[in-house]
């Protein structure tokens, strides 16, 4: 059934919720630490800055990855089936990784794991320049763990501490995310110049990691400040005050069996499949129609750009309409509109068709994100929907590069690979049509 028409917007009634409760379901943090996090409230702008730097971070790791792809396959002598591994692997950590944050939250709490998460990054950076092929791949393992954890975790913080403001704050985090992905592609190639070859440039991003780590040491200090040494950082809610479902109720394993909660999460896969494939492979398919290297990265990074106006303006639309419908299909056409765009004259209208893409890969991934807080109706099970399709979505995605690279190798050409994007556009807007509906999950 339809929700009632009530007078506030729907994204504020959906947030409204716990204040200090976000990855940790079904526990509240305990006494000290609900006492630390509301000493962290009064200093914003610290929490505003860790947030920034770490959402820089969520991407940037990636995509400075593509444009150097065909040096690094030719240092190794990779195939491209086996060089789409740079790129998938880490999708394969992002998903495996990701049903491990709520756990180590509850543990460690949020921010020592937001603090763990960013080392972590930094690490697996540093790993896959190493000279043997196999920490080319370990690496990137770490990395893909790393921006797991940031990815389920960051929603919830964002309900925790801003609950009013939860559109307007999933704009800022999924914008400057895209930005790092910019500035790491359009500096990749000019890095590589400067810095002696593609080792430097990819090592040069654990910079950047290590900075906004250091803006959540004092955050991660201080939410743990008075608890003792090996406590937790939060219990379980006593049966008599508990108002949803325990661990292990059927009520709390419904969010598996909900139709609307596998649409949601793999409209966030199929959308994730597609921002991957063209990190992958967007400058590739560039150069093999005969455009430089260099211009090929500006491209992509233009292309990454553009973004930033679809995750900024989709999720603030999305809040005030009851069903986000339309703009599943707006930013699905969006994108199979500059793919089909590739298929004809990729290095003719390049920057027409990273535009296009751009935006609606913008679009798409800042309402797969705004879908997550708007068909929840409490803070708990928009925690659990952010973690199953994080989950299954990155695992659907990891395929993607992959796939592609293997059928580009078996066919000598990009037109079947490209028609294989078209048909996931396709299925992204069926897909878009169901998430997109005026509903909400209660398991």
């Amino acid at each position: 059934m339809s929700r009632p028409q009530l007078p506030e917007p729907p994204l504020t009634r959906t947030v409204a919720e716990p204040p200090l409760v976000d990855a940790e379901t079904d526990l509240r943090p305990t006494p000290e630490v609900a006492a630390a996090r509301r000493r962290l409230r009064s200093h914003p702008a610290l929490l505003l800055l860790g947030i920034v730097l770490a959402s820089v971070n969520m991407r940037a790791a990636l995509a400075g990855v593509s444009p150097l792809l065909g040096e690094i396959s030719d240092h190794y002598g990779l195939s491209a089936t086996t060089g789409s591994l740079v790129t998938t692997i880490p999708l394969v950590f992002m998903g495996l990784a990701s049903p491990l944050a709520p756990r180590l939250a509850r543990r460690w709490g949020t921010e020592a794991v937001l603090l763990a998460a960013l080392v972590l990054l930094c690490g697996g950076v540093l790993l896959r320049v190493a000279p043997p092929l196999v920490t080319l791949f370990a690496g990137g393992a770490l990395v893909g763990s790393g921006i797991a954890l940031l990815n389920v975790l960051m929603p919830g913080l964002i309900k925790r501490d801003f609950p009013h403001r939860a559109a307007g704050m999933t704009a800022l985090y999924t914008t400057a995310m895209i930005g790092g992905a910019t500035l790491s592609a359009a500096a990749a190639v000019p890095l590589e110049n400067a810095l002696g070859g593609w080792r430097g440039s990819l090592a040069s991003w654990s910079l950047p990691a290590a900075v906004a780590a250091a803006a959540w040491l004092p955050q991660a200090l201080l939410a743990r400040r008075g608890t003792r040494h090996g406590q937790a950082a939060a219990v379980p809610v006593p049966t008599a005050t508990a108002t949803r479902p325990q661990p292990g109720s059927r009520a709390g394993r419904g969010l598996a069996r909900s139709p609307l909660a596998w649409q949601v999460t793999l409209f966030m896969g199929l959308q994730s499949l597609i921002a991957y494939v063209t990190i992958a492979w967007m400058p590739t398919i560039l150069t093999d129609d005969g455009m430089s290297k260099g211009a090929a990265g500006l491209v992509f990074a233009f292309s990454t750009l553009v973004q930033m106006a679809g995750s900024f303006l989709v999720p603030l639309l999305a809040g005030r309409m009851r069903s986000q419908r339309l703009l599943a299909v707006a930013v699905a056409a969006l994108m199979a509109s500059g793919i089909a765009g590739l298929l004809v004259a990729p290095a003719g209208g390049a920057w027409l068709w990273a535009a296009l893409i751009g935006v609606g890969q913008g679009g798409s991934v800042g309402l797969a994100l705004t879908m997550m807080v708007l068909r929840t109706s409490d803070a708990h099970t928009s925690a659990r929907l952010s973690g199953m399709a994080q989950t299954w979505g990155y695992l659907l995605a990891a395929a993607g590069p992959l796939v592609l690279g293997a059928v580009h190798q078996a066919t000598g050409g990009w037109a079947l690979p490209i028609g294989l994007m078209l048909a996931v556009c396709a299925a992204l807007a069926l897909l878009g049509l169901g998430a997109g509906r005026d509903r909400v999950i209660r398991p």
